[in-house]
Formats: C-alpha cells, sequence, structure tokens
C-alpha cells in the first residue's frame, strides 16, 4: 500500500452555498462499439449528472461529480459514481483530457496529486473512485456493509472490474462534452488496479487514444492467485474444490491480455517494476507483447517499494499525456 502526501498547491476550498450544475450526457455509440466486448458494450442512453465547485488554484478547479454507474448492483451505494474532476485554467483551445484511477489500497491523496499534475500542464483530469470504494461503500441505516473490489468473492471481484471499466466509458463520455476537452483527445491512466483498469479500457474503447499504465500487467487469474493480499481469499477458494484453471476461466474474460490487441496503434505508454511481487515482470512482458509493444520503462523496484520511484514516474507519464497533439 502507498501512503501520498497530497500537494495541490495553494488550493482554497470555496466558501458557502453550493451553486451545482446539473445536467444530461447522451451517449450514442458509434459503428466501431459492435467490435466492443460484450461486457463492455455501451448502450445508447442518457444520464444525468451533478458538478459541485469544491476548491481551487491559480491553475485549476476542482469539481466533485457524480453520475449513475451503467452497472446496476445489489448494493445501491455502489450504483453511483463518485469522481472529482481537475479543470486546467489559464489555458486556450480545447485540452486534451485523461481518467486517473486509484490503486487497490484505495490512497485518493495519489489519485489527487496524479490529477492535479495533469491539471498543471493543461490536461482536464476526472479522478473516478472504482466500485465499493470511498463514498460507493456508505451505509445508510441497518443492513450488511457493502462488499469490497476485492473479495473471496470472485465472482462479485470480476464483476467490480466490468462495472469499474464501463463507469470509466460512462465518465470519458462526461469529459467529452465538456467545452474545454477535446473529444479526440481522451486517456486514461492509473497506478497498480488503476492500471490494470486503465489497460482494459483502452483497448476495448474506440473513443480513447492515449492510455499510461503504471505498474501494470496481464494475466489477471496468475496475479489474483498469486498477490499476497489475496492469500486469504485463495485458500477459500481452494478449500471449496475449486483450482486455479477455474479461477482463469473466471477472469479471462475481464483480462487485459485478453483485450490487449485493441491497444495497438494507439499512444501507450507502460512504467513497471523490474522485480514486481504483485504484478510480475512477466504479466508485465504478456501485457507489451500482447498490445503490440508499446514503449515501456522499467524501474528498478518492487511493487510497495515503487513509492520511491512513482514522483518521477508520474511526471513521465503526464509528459506523456499532455504531448497528445491535436488530430
Amino acid at each position: 500500500m502507498f501512503v501520498f502526501t497530497l500537494l495541490l498547491g495553494s488550493a482554497v476550498a470555496l466558501p458557502g452555498v453550493e451553486q451545482i450544475e446539473r445536467g444530461e450526457v447522451v451517449v450514442r455509440p458509434g459503428p466501431a462499439e459492435a467490435a466492443v466486448a460484450e461486457p463492455f458494450r455501451m448502450e445508447p442512453a442518457t444520464f444525468a449528472y451533478e458538478l459541485s465547485p469544491w476548491m481551487e488554484t491559480a491553475r485549476y478547479k476542482v469539481f466533485k461529480l457524480t453520475f449513475p454507474s451503467p452497472i446496476v448492483t445489489p448494493d445501491v451505494a455502489n450504483n453511483t459514481v463518485h469522481a472529482e474532476y481537475f479543470q486546467p485554467t489559464g489555458f486556450t483551445g480545447e485540452r486534451p483530457a485523461t481518467v486517473v484511477l486509484h490503486i487497490l489500497g484505495a490512497d485518493f491523496p495519489l489519485s489527487r496529486y496524479y490529477a492535479a499534475r495533469l491539471a498543471d500542464q493543461g490536461v482536464a483530469a476526472l479522478f473516478v473512485k472504482l466500485p465499493y470504494y470511498g463514498e460507493r461503500r456508505a451505509v445508510d441505516g441497518p443492513g450488511p456493509v457493502p462488499g469490497k473490489f476485492l473479495s473471496e468473492d470472485i465472482e462479485r471481484t470480476t464483476r467490480s472490474m466490468r462495472q469499474g471499466v464501463c463507469d470509466v466509458r460512462r465518465g470519458l463520455r462526461w469529459l467529452a462534452q465538456r467545452p474545454e476537452v477535446d473529444p479526440d483527445r481522451l486517456g486514461v491512466t492509473g497506478i497498480s488496479l488503476g492500471g490494470i483498469i486503465s489497460a482494459l479500457v483502452v483497448s476495448v474503447d474506440p473513443e480513447v487514444r492515449s492510455g499510461a499504465l503504471l505498474l501494470a500487467g496481464g494475466d489477471l487469474a496468475r496475479i489474483l492467485w498469486d498477490m499476497p493480499e489475496a492469500a486469504p481469499f485463495r485458500r477459500t477458494w481452494e478449500a471449496d474444490g475449486k483450482t486455479f484453471a477455474d479461477l482463469k476461466a473466471l477472469t479471462d474474460p475481464v483480462d487485459p491480455l485478453t483485450h490487449a490487441a485493441g491497444m495497438k496503434g494507439k499512444r501507450v505508454l507502460m512504467i513497471d517494476g523490474k522485480v514486481d511481487e504483485v504484478v510480475p515482470p512477466e504479466s508485465a512482458r504478456a501485457l507489451w507483447e500482447a498490445g503490440g509493444r508499446p514503449p515501456i520503462v522499467w524501474y528498478d523496484c518492487g511493487h510497495y517499494s515503487a513509492a520511491g520511484f512513482l514522483p518521477p514516474a508520474i511526471r513521465r507519464a503526464v509528459d506523456f499525456l499532455k504531448d497528445d497533439a491535436p488530430r
């Protein structure tokens, strides 16, 4: 788990009465949507959103955004997507825009830091909280506590992967209709879990042309089977008489490797650790190979020791995403 200090600059909380912007986004998938894998395919829809000011600095404003998830789960709080929009100020013309995704251990300050650095450079950044994180685990009144993204319920975990991808795709459509955003320059980025979901999004979404994938890889079943955080779940899985092959059959539909061919021809940067103990180098190389061998940078670190390498890695990723020139 990473611990990161939030550096937003001279951020000032906006006072008093909230001025909430309410609107709707119309989703009209193009012909390319027919080729998107069924679990992640978007249907024509209109969804409502609410946007409220939160804080601002000299270079960007931050808003809180909510909209309904396209995937409805039994946990009511999880069905509303919560995000934070970092809108650059002082820049002219339409800007590139990127969704930012967090790690498995949440660490929202890290994601806010990343989004703030993107906004500093003129990239509109939308930090999206994945299923069962933050407000999406809120409990109103009596009843069971909602589940987690990763748990012994592997079917719910794979459903959360699917929901996360679909939520991000809907967030990207919200970004695309913003007047300050160039809809032809949409991207996605994330670290660890966020990087894995980013790999799926850049692979399956025909409207996304850029992705910066940090500490991400493919072969999801192997990652889940071996990662330290999943050891209790693996023991439960085996106690139920299930095998690695059963896990692989369940996770393959949401494995980045399954869809990685969609990265070919897009702007993709991978940043991985040479001795990563959670997303091992062979998983990163497998994704790199299946995705058409995009540029990849190796840091001399593991997954947990990557914290010291994240500032330069994020700077590199920000430079990559901001250099997405207009078509």
